[in-house]
């Protein structure tokens, strides 16, 4: 089956050209109804640019007429002219469009304030950036720092929302576990308090004894002068 390209900024263009549901646009795009609606509501991917599908080839204007007058039929994406082969992507950061580079310093700045466990290696990884721009973001030395705006990259479109949990759950693991709390001194417990005097012990029971014997023995011999 054929994959959609952009397909959030062709949500776009068809919430804005076509008579189309949110059901049908959010099934086409592989979207969830709710982001449709907050695209036709301005909520999300303000300011991006559509698409339209019909001059990227993926999509035909008799597909879109028979999805306007039957809002239950579900949009095909038009198979390619030219079958383009698979790429492997290879160890690097993210490779980002240059449409949307611009938004990438906001996108670092979402990170850095929602998600400091990050590492910069996971930041570059998720955005497709480098080192130098957030360590500037971070700083504030960035040459647009007074514009900026935390916005979710996943919005924005530059990485996607289970990279980003893959991305948290990792420095979750990496995160060192908390240090034991330290208690003070405990109570002596009550049957240790309540116990019952331990016996004397023998050696004290004998010298008792002796300490008699010869109280006795003095009687005797003063008695007997």
């Amino acid at each position: 089956m054929a994959t959609l390209l952009m397909p959030k900024a062709t949500a776009v263009w068809l919430v804005e050209n076509t008579a189309l549901t949110f059901d049908q646009i959010a099934a086409f795009c592989a979207l969830h109804p709710l982001e449709v609606k907050g695209i036709a509501d301005g909520d999300v991917a303000a300011g991006m640019k559509g698409l339209d599908p019909v001059q990227a080839g993926q999509l035909s204007r008799e597909e879109i007429e028979r999805g306007e007058a039957d809002p239950d039929y579900r949009l095909k994406v038009l198979e390619p002219k030219v079958r383009l082969p698979d790429l492997k992507r290879t160890k690097g950061p993210r490779y980002t469009p240059v449409s949307k580079r611009q938004d990438r310093p906001n996108a670092i700045q979402w990170l850095l304030k929602n998600h400091p466990e990050l590492k910069d290696s996971q930041i570059i990884r998720l955005v497709g950036t480098t080192k130098s721009t957030i360590q500037s973001v971070r700083e504030r030395t960035h040459w647009n720092s007074g514009n900026l705006q935390p916005l979710d990259p996943v919005t924005l479109g530059l990485c996607t929302q289970m990279d980003l949990d893959l991305e948290v759950s990792r420095s979750a693991k990496d995160r060192p576990a908390p240090s034991p709390v330290e208690t003070g001194a405990t109570l002596i417990p009550a049957e240790m308090t309540t116990a019952a005097e331990p016996p004397r012990r023998k050696a004290e029971l004998d010298i008792e004894h002796v300490f008699a014997n010869l109280k006795e023995t003095r009687r005797d011999d003063d008695s007997e002068g």
